[in-house]
């Protein structure tokens, strides 16, 4: 099975999004120092159940909140999110020092991420 393992919060003003977030839950953010503008969360101590994020810049109206599942293999899953019926709508890319990371929309149009662990990915 796999597990989802981060969200991403789409935002208009990035960083009005980050300050309602640490005031309105106590969420601590740390701004990424890779090549996109991109807040990493963190949502309580990792001894307790949830989840960690990001908050980035909105790239399309319609972006909101989306999942990214931890995989194995993202080849692999692509391959089995086609064969589900989903589709792939952003090509396999590096988060450099992170890992794999591609996009995809479900069969009722939800978009969620998969994420494959690899720190030399995009070195």
């Amino acid at each position: 099975m796999s597990r989802v393992i981060h969200f991403e919060i789409h935002a208009d003003d990035p960083e009005r999004c980050v300050q309602f977030y640490e005031k309105a839950f106590g969420w601590k953010t740390t701004k990424w120092e890779g090549p996109h503008d991109y807040w990493l969360v963190t949502t309580g101590p990792n001894s307790e159940p949830g989840i960690d994020g990001g908050i980035m810049k909105r790239t399309e109206p319609s972006a909101a909140t989306y999942n990214t599942v931890g995989v194995q293999n993202l080849d692999e899953t692509i391959t089995k999110v086609r064969e589900a019926g989903g589709t792939q709508i952003m090509d396999k890319m590096a988060i450099p020092g992170v890992g794999w990371l591609a996009y995809f929309k479900d069969t009722e149009g939800n978009i969620f991420g998969a994420m494959q662990p690899d720190r030399s990915a995009g070195k």
